[in-house]
């Protein structure tokens, strides 16, 4: 029984092959392909559904059950909510961008950019947004191609790094000070104290609130990153009293 040719299965004739003896090497790199619509943005064709968008939309439920599935068989003994914690960390766009620096696939775009005639392709590789989509984009097509089982394992190990960080490093502040807040039938609110620099760099100082009174401050270049260090000083100071 022959496939039928799609779009996303086309290659590219004027693209030239990406991976080098610099590119990393790992499972799920040597799954991906140069493919049109993995590395196709939007804004490069007048039809959106042969860009990345469709595989972007496959890949995001691909690596939300891969992921799903490794910390469900790694950690038997934890509850749901901290499952949930660890894999929100792990498949979102920071992590997501992160993964797709490091297999490379921003050359992958600017390749597919130059075969277009794009001009706006450096604009575009900057984006956290986009590069968080062409991880994803990438999965998806990699799990057309070869299933869930071979595509897991390589998104897995592709995305090692981010879930020990999340496992060890990484700490929710404000739902930890919240949940032990709760038990004291306390709670906690934000404001924000301070802003200041440029709109393109923005810095943001923001107080946790506790009974009407300021019990921590913190620092971030987004508001969320300002709550997150004011609600640690907050928790450090509930602690200590």
């Amino acid at each position: 029984m022959h496939n039928r040719s799609r779009p996303w299965d086309r290659r590219s004739n004027t693209s030239c092959p990406i991976a080098d003896a610099a590119a990393p090497t790992s499972q799920l790199r040597a799954l991906i392909d140069v493919r049109e619509a993995v590395f196709t943005h939007s804004s490069w064709l007048p039809e959106r559904s042969r860009s990345y968008e469709r595989l972007e939309f496959l890949g995001d439920g691909v690596l939300g059950l891969a992921i799903a599935h490794h910390l469900f068989r790694r950690l038997p003994d934890q509850a749901e909510g901290e499952l949930a914690r660890v894999r929100a960390h792990v498949v979102s766009r920071e992590s997501c961008a992160a993964v797709a620096d490091a297999l490379g696939l921003a050359d992958d775009l600017a390749a597919r950019a130059a075969a277009l005639g794009a001009t706006d392709a450096g604009a575009v590789m900057e984006s956290q947004a986009v590069r968080a989509a062409l991880v994803e984009a990438a999965i998806g097509g990699c799990y057309i191609e070869h299933g869930f089982e071979r595509v897991a394992d390589a998104v897995v190990e592709a995305f090692s790094g981010r879930v020990d960080y999340a496992l060890v490093e990484h700490v929710d502040y404000k739902t930890v000070l919240q949940e032990e807040l709760a038990r004291l039938d306390r709670s906690v609110t934000y404001v924000v104290a301070e802003t200041s620099g440029p709109p393109h760099q923005r810095a943001y100082t923001s107080v946790a609130m506790v009974g009407g009174h300021e019990l921590g401050r913190g620092s971030g270049s987004s508001k969320k990153a300002s709550e997150q260090r004011a609600a640690r000083e907050a928790l450090e100071a509930l602690r200590e009293s």
